[in-house]
């Protein structure tokens, strides 16, 4: 079964279930296969047809999704670029890619390619009874979407997924949360997000509903965890960062959990293990910790255990998932055993099929991300193998400094990152404070040096009040490498102390 029989089937089992609401509207099963219909017809009518890339360029709302089903429909792929998302990017996007459409509600772009088409999807006609909800025959490894991450060399890289990639994932997740029809999954991440590959499609497998949580609530902490309990949210996926800001400003733990919730989801970045414990102690819900960059999906998970609140780091990333395989590889190409780190390489049935544009990926995929093989045969993230940095000839992996200091039981987060080059190169570290504690330049330098040899002590400390994220919710290093010293960088909440010493 394809990754767009999914609806189908729910849509013929379940057709008065709804399957999406949000705060732009809401759907049951029928009517969004009924919409995917009518839009897939539209679709076919400006020319796109199997194999065609479709840009859908909405605010997440249940339209959107239809669009992209959509896509599906014809035997197309979907690339998703959500509203916030300038026009000059989806533009340049649809210039990669070669896209013959771009739906959108919003005023065309001039400076679309030639061949690329336009569908406006705040004029379409009333959905259709008699839509055409007939679906073009694609084969398991045919594209079925393209996620645009960043570049190293600045320009966004097109990661091209297939069915087969994506049904791995989701007949994985579908398995592991045994999920089912009375299910209700929110959908915190954005659509451009391989996070909310799970949020869609594993609901859509079984007739349960998604609940968006719109972009502008994204990070507001009061609402999120008014959402978990107004919406009787069973399973919640998010970056850790969602989770702490909720349970820090958001008052998530002082009021009991949702008896509804049942699982919790986490990925794309180390949950600090005091966080884990905060949330161990208030809900009895599964706790998962899931791994896996975009051009993998999840490959690797891990159910947190009672041993695992005992550590002093974040719970391992687990063991391979989905049909994959995974293994460390030392700098001198040998395989990693116990106790020994390596970089983490993944080869099985969801590592994408390559970059847009680019020759197919053929074989295993180098994640970049440095792992310690534990005794029983999983891993234990270490951190990534481009923040291994030399400061004054020292090598200094920055995700050791992040987790000594998320030990500190006064710090909420923190952040390490490098300035400067050369001799000029200083440690510098960004430490918000946990609700009711003060923190202290000396302080955290005293923490520092208890559990860091000497040359891992941060040179610059800085107290903040929040850390920036980047659209996906994960903390910006890139614009906390950009503050310098002396200046605040507009994107970090004002500082109350800062050390250049």
């Amino acid at each position: 079964m394809n990754l767009h029989e999914l609806l189908a089937n729910s849509a013929a089992w379940y057709p008065d279930r709804p399957a999406l609401a949000g705060p732009l509207g809401a759907m049951s099963y029928a009517e969004l296969d009924r919409a995917a219909g009518r839009l897939a017809q539209a679709l076919t009518a400006l020319g796109a047809g199997p194999g065609d890339r479709v840009i859908v360029w909405e605010d997440k709302s249940p339209l959107a999704i239809a669009a992209m089903q959509a896509a599906l429909r014809i035997g197309g792929a979907y690339v998703p670029s959500d509203g916030a998302t300038p026009a000059s990017r989806v533009a340049a996007i649809a210039e990669d890619c070669a896209a013959t459409v771009v739906c959108s509600s919003r005023p065309p772009i001039t400076d679309l390619p030639p061949k690329t088409a336009w569908l406006d999807l705040s004029a379409l006609p009333p959905m259709s009874e008699s839509a055409d909800s007939t679906t073009v025959s694609v084969a398991p490894t045919d594209l079925a979407y393209i996620l645009y991450t960043s570049g190293s060399t600045g320009a966004p890289k097109g990661v091209r997924i297939s069915h087969e990639n994506a049904r791995a994932f989701v007949d994985w997740a579908v398995t592991t949360l045994d999920a089912r029809p009375e299910d209700r999954f929110a959908n915190h991440a954005p659509l451009t997000f391989d996070l909310s590959v799970l949020d869609l499609y594993a609901p859509f497998a079984v007739g349960a509903s998604v609940h968006l949580v719109p972009a502008e609530l994204a990070y507001a902490p009061v609402q999120l965890a008014e959402f978990v309990h107004d919406h009787e949210i069973t399973v919640w996926y998010s970056v850790p960062s969602a989770l702490i800001l909720m349970m820090r400003d958001g008052g998530l733990l002082d009021r009991p959990a949702p008896v509804s919730l049942r699982a919790v989801l986490f990925a794309g970045e180390p949950f600090p293990i005091r966080h884990v414990r905060d949330l161990r102690s208030w809900t009895g819900a599964r706790l998962l910790n899931l791994y896996g960059p975009t051009e993998t999906n999840v490959c690797a998970a891990h159910e947190v255990t009672a041993a695992d609140l005992l550590r002093d780091r974040p719970v391992p990333i687990g063991k391979a998932t989905c049909g994959d395989s995974l293994w460390a590889e030392r700098p001198d190409g040998s395989v990693a055993g116990p106790g020994e780190d390596g970089e983490l390489i993944v080869s099985g049935p969801t590592v994408m099929l390559g970059y847009w544009g680019k020759d197919p990926l053929v074989g295993s995929y180098r994640t970049g991300d440095i792992v310690r093989v534990l005794e029983d045969g999983s891993f234990d993230y270490q951190g990534r193998r481009d923040h291994l940095v030399k400061i004054r000839g020292n090598r200094v992996e920055l995700g050791e400094v992040e987790t000594s200091l998320a030990a500190h039981p006064a710090v909420a987060e923190a952040v390490a990152t490098v300035r400067g080059t050369g001799m000029d190169a200083r440690l510098a570290v960004f430490v918000v404070a946990r609700a009711g504690h003060t923190l202290s330049v000396l302080e955290v330098k005293r923490h520092s040096a208890g559990r860091l040899p000497r040359y891992m002590v941060p040179d610059d400390v800085h107290i903040v009040t929040a850390l920036p994220r980047t659209r996906t919710g994960k903390t910006d290093r890139a614009a906390l490498a950009a503050a310098t010293p002396g200046q605040q960088h507009p994107s970090i909440p004002s500082e109350r102390t800062r050390s250049t010493a």
